[in-house]
């Protein structure tokens, strides 16, 4: 389990947390919701298998329990190891986390598809896109560019570039410039990459040969969007390739050499997708949780203090979808919550990818 290091609540959410009605019955909601209130504090801990940074999560960990007074057990992982740890704990019969919220939309639906989750029609359901509900059960909760990011202190500002193509013909004219200099998620030991990788292939014809030439170039892959960031930001690597906008915007903060770019041919939008695990020790709390995920005041936080891009179009701030369609207009891509995912991970259709994958890296 990851320890978090917990700082003070800051100013948005101290403010948030005033008004003890939100805390027994949310606005809105039916007044029948009072008793998965009160079952949820009895209960008094929610088990959370996440792959938001900690940092991330901070806030909004920190937030639910000042509110319900209700304890949260966060695990930060990646999106392989929590399907993989979740898998093993079903099968041994000992109970799971409570709630899964992953950014490898694919592997939880597989698992919603496999029965491990518990059906939930969440009160939020009428504020959400319907592409971010998946048969009442599994729930978009973010709104999440896929950018590139790169070094502005090393990159010239001719090389930056502004969609995919830039991105191909750059590597494909200066290879050597850029060798071992451009990094990106692994889509062999990370869901997250894989995802990633397959949503190319779909969107855009030129993308196998874009990953030729990540091949020919040596570039450097990586489970963790983290890993990925600290490396530009260091001019070990000067291009990291499908980086979540929201690591990339908190990072741009404290380091001005950090440049973002949305591409302006496709920009792919995932959602880091919750459910309430059927195995859940403590279901209510799972479902109070996922409810608060969701909410506008959930949403406000992550928008405001997360930055991980909120999910509705109700909620103002920076890491809105209102200010990602400000940058890319009709170029959005959302990743849908939907069937398709679950046959993204066929093992034939996955075992010919990653074998056409590894053929591109030695440039076949």
């Amino acid at each position: 389990m990851s320890k978090l290091a917990l700082p003070l609540v800051s100013g948005l959410a101290l403010a948030l947390t005033a008004g003890a009605a939100f805390a027994q019955v949310p606005a809105g909601y039916p007044a029948t919701y009072s008793a998965t209130v009160d079952a949820a504090k009895k209960e008094g801990k929610v088990v959370v298998y996440g792959t938001t940074d900690a940092a991330a999560a901070n806030v909004l960990v920190k937030d639910f329990e000042a509110l319900y007074g209700i304890k949260v057990e966060y695990n930060d992982l990646n999106s392989t190891e929590l399907y993989n740890r979740f898998i093993a704990e079903a099968a041994a019969g000992q109970g799971t986390a409570d709630v899964t919220w992953s950014s490898a939309q694919d592997l939880q639906i597989k698992l919603v598809n496999d029965g491990y989750a518990a059906a939930y029609k969440s009160p939020e359901v009428p504020s959400l896109p319907s592409w971010a509900n998946y048969k009442d059960t599994a729930y978009g909760v973010t709104y999440e560019p896929v950018a590139i990011v790169y070094n502005k202190r090393l990159v010239p500002e001719g090389d930056v570039p502004k969609n995919h193509a830039d991105l191909l013909k750059l590597l494909t004219s200066k290879p050597d410039a850029y060798k071992g200099k451009v990094t990106a998620y692994d889509p062999e030991r990370s869901g997250v990459g894989y995802l990633f990788f397959t949503q190319d292939d779909l969107a855009w014809k030129q993308a196998w040969d874009l990953f030729k030439a990540f091949g020919k170039t040596e570039i450097k892959l990586y489970t963790s969007a983290g890993a990925m960031i600290e490396r530009v930001t260091s001019g070990e690597h000067l291009i990291g390739y499908g980086v979540f906008g929201s690591y990339a915007l908190s990072r741009s903060k404290k380091d001005p050499n950090i440049g973002i770019v949305l591409p302006n041919d496709y920009t792919l939008i995932a959602s880091r997708v919750a459910f309430v695990s059927g195995k859940a020790k403590n279901p209510n709390a799972g479902k109070l949780f996922l409810d608060y995920l969701l909410s506008k005041r959930g949403q406000t936080i992550i928008a405001n203090q997360a930055e991980l891009y909120s999910l509705r179009d109700d909620v103002e701030g920076e890491a809105t979808v209102a200010k990602v369609k400000a940058v890319v207009g009709d170029k959005i891509r959302p990743i849908k919550i939907d069937d398709d995912l679950s046959s993204n991970l066929d093992a034939t259709k996955r075992l010919k990818f990653l074998k056409q994958w590894q053929a591109a890296l030695k440039g076949n």
